[in-house]
């Protein structure tokens, strides 16, 4: 059918060309009219400042001190998170964007993959140069926790910039590092240590297969002990053994730790961890290995993920690290640990650190997000809510408050918790290394979680502003992805979280003995009940909210453990029964973090002196408190709380938000994130889309 058009009469043409040039007329004005004789020939249009558009900081009022609140955010190591934040600053390999009079640092990813891994190789090669992770072993033997937390810290500087670039330097660094310190012996240490940490031996980790990525114990690849030649011959037994998704593999690593079923004297002993070279000097693959590119991925470009396959590969036995168990020269296999699931456990209690740091990069993450979506907020305005009255700012309409805020108090409570174990992880002794594990997996998956939740929701929260590369929002979504799955999956992180805790549960009951492991101390005390009538007062008090969630934990392990002993009376498995309680082992993991972290964030407000900022972190805690109690509804269907008082809960929330929303831009700029951080929207961002006027010779854009 041939298109038809449609034809327009004098009169509509007439009304058409009025709507427009009224519509021009609002944008634009007159500027510097000239006698009527000569207007025609002189008129210049220039841009009208239509809606009063501002920073934040011209309007808002800042209510306590932004450096002191960072420094308990932070908790360590201020000045040398600033001094990294200027060096990346400084330096042009960081890719400095210039928008709006302001400079902005962020990776291009733009570039083809390849180019931003070399980049990425630039950035790493000149940070160490400059001193960033010095000394990461030799000299952190000898200032022990202090250089650990200043490196933690400077982690966290790098991933606030790019995941890419901080995920490429911990891997060599803090992951495969950590296997040769704590799993490897004297010989690994010494021949290994000062190459990794001067990056001139970078290794990658060799542990998830195409077939098996969270079930190690089932791994395929195998290491096959030969005593007539004291050798181990490493082979990829079929497709599905090959190594699979191994950052650093497919351009850069030239040591692997490859982990494989150790067989010898024709006996399998299990998971170990072998170092093999996969590279040599020169960057060529070595002989009987076969490498390949994984190829695009949805984000994180910039790390090289590879695929692995040995073919016969033979290493030394020493390559063994035999921190847990050796194979002496005749074959003879000798463990130090003898119970095999106990040894398994120790094999990849190195990865303790990579949740670590995913849990507290992944709230710095977030901290980004929250100070670009607030600040926006507090800048934008959008309808009136008077007839001819100006535009509201966007924080300022209470469904803008709700989107952003309960988010902003759960970053400030992760943030204590985030500290806290830190210290803990690095300062741990052997009886708290299981409360170490049991924390870092719950809040590796519940922080990773509310990460990527708070991204999306500064995202939608800024428009299509959000959409644009150079704001960020969208570009930390996609790469901060990931973290759902690496360093575990989240969800079967939380089931690992459900069985720790169900196994001292029913340990104490076996023994009659009190509970004394995961802050579960609390279950040795009777069980509190929340009151039936609820008041602002008494959802404001600590002590209600931290008996509140401490109720919920209760009940919720109590049920869990009933449903697996259901499970198990009826011939399922432990393991099974536990799978089949899937829903409780869920809740049960969220509710046990949560408690923990609204416990770390009463302790870190009780250490402050009173003032305003202790008033602030009063409203914060609430917030953080009620919000997990209003969006659990656990609380409802097993019977604490009435409908009445839920509504009672929601309504002290909506009136928290409005509380807290004079506070909104000094809880962000106490995140301690330079401007050159964040992005344009975060500031004047009409000067940022700004266009040269019709003066400057350059044609102005008609959008009628």
């Amino acid at each position: 059918m041939a298109p038809q058009f449609r034809h327009h009469d004098s009169q509509t043409g007439f009304a058409t060309a009025t709507r427009r040039a009224q519509i021009l007329t609002n944008h634009l004005v007159l500027h510097n009219q000239p006698p009527p004789s000569s207007q025609q020939n002189q008129t210049t249009l220039t841009s009208n400042v239509c809606l009063s558009y501002s920073p934040p900081e011209l309007s808002e009022t800042i209510s306590f001190d932004p450096k002191e609140m960072r420094r308990l955010l932070d908790g360590h190591h201020i000045a040398e998170r600033d001094w990294l934040f200027s060096l990346i600053e400084g330096n042009e390999l960081f890719n400095p964007v210039r928008k709006g009079g302001k400079v902005y640092v962020m990776p291009d990813v733009n570039q083809p993959i390849q180019q931003q891994r070399e980049m990425n190789m630039r950035r790493i090669k000149y940070l160490l140069h400059k001193g960033v992770h010095k000394g990461f072993y030799t000299e952190a033997a000898e200032s022990g926790a202090e250089a650990y937390m200043r490196n933690l810290a400077l982690q966290e500087v790098l991933r606030t910039y790019d995941l890419t670039l901080g995920i490429q330097m911990a891997v060599p660094l803090f992951l495969w590092g950590s296997y040769i310190k704590f799993l490897g012996t004297k010989h690994h240490q010494e021949k290994w240590l000062k190459a990794i940490e001067n990056y001139e031996v970078i290794g990658c980790i060799a542990m998830s297969e195409l077939g098996h990525g969270s079930n190690l114990q089932a791994t395929e690849t195998v290491a096959t002990y030969d005593s007539s030649t004291e050798e181990f011959v490493v082979n990829t037994p079929c497709e599905s053994a090959q190594k699979h998704m191994i950052g650093l593999a497919a351009n850069f690593a030239t040591h692997a730790l490859v982990f494989a079923q150790l067989f010898t004297n024709g006996r399998n002993q299990g998971l170990h961890g072998f170092v093999v070279q996969i590279r040599d000097a020169n960057g060529k693959i070595c002989p009987n290995i076969r490498i390949a590119d994984c190829g695009p991925k949805n984000g994180l470009n910039g790390i090289d993920n590879g695929q692995i396959w040995f073919d016969n590969v033979r290493i030394p036995r020493e390559n063994l690290l035999n921190g847990v168990a050796d194979v002496l020269p005749d074959g003879r296999y000798v463990a130090k640990i003898k119970d095999p699931r106990e040894r398994h456990g120790q094999q990849i209690a190195p990865l303790t650190i990579g949740r670590v740091i995913v849990s507290t990069s992944s709230i710095y993450k977030t901290k980004v997000s929250l100070a670009i979506a607030i600040r926006y907020a507090l800048s934008r305005r959008a309808f009136s809510v008077t007839p001819n009255g100006p535009e509201v700012l966007l924080l300022d309409y209470p469904s803008h408050q709700r989107r952003l805020l309960p988010l902003l108090a759960k970053t400030y409570a992760m943030s204590f918790a985030g500290n806290w174990l830190k210290v803990t992880f690095t300062k741990r002794e052997p009886q708290s290394y299981k409360a170490v594990v049991a924390f870092s997996v719950a809040f590796k998956a519940i922080f990773s979680w509310h990460s990527m939740r708070t991204l999306q929701e500064c995202r939608e929260a800024c428009g299509a502003q959000g959409m644009m590369a150079h704001n960020r929002l969208g570009l930390m979504v996609a790469e901060s992805d990931a973290q759902l799955t690496y360093e575990g999956d989240n969800n079967l992180l939380l089931q690992q979280v459900s069985r720790m805790v169900l196994s001292e549960f029913l340990a104490a009951k076996k023994h009659n003995r009190a509970l004394m492991e995961f802050g579960l101390e609390h279950m040795n005390e009777p069980s509190s009940v929340i009151p039936p009538q609820l008041s602002s007062s008494i959802l404001r008090s600590s002590q209600f909210q931290i008996a509140a969630l401490r109720l919920r934990e209760r009940d919720l392990l109590h049920r869990f453990a009933s449903e697996v002993s259901n499970h198990q009376f009826r011939g399922e498995t432990r393991d099974h029964a536990i799978n089949l309680a899937y829903h409780l082992y869920k809740e049960l993991s969220k509710a046990f973090t949560e408690r923990m972290v609204l416990q770390l964030t009463i302790e870190a407000e009780e250490g402050i002196s009173a003032g305003p900022i202790k008033d602030v972190l009063a409203l914060v805690r609430s917030l953080y408190a009620l919000v997990c109690i209003e969006e659990d509804d656990t609380f409802m269907r097993y019977g604490h709380l009435s409908a009445e008082n839920a509504s009672i809960v929601r309504e002290e929330v909506t009136k928290l938000c409005s509380e807290l929303r004079p506070h909104a831009l000094a809880l962000v700029s106490s995140f301690g994130i330079p401007d050159s951080f964040l992005a344009p929207i975060a500031f004047d961002w009409v000067e940022a889309y700004s266009r040269p006027s019709v003066s400057e010779g350059h044609e102005l854009p008609f959008f009628c």
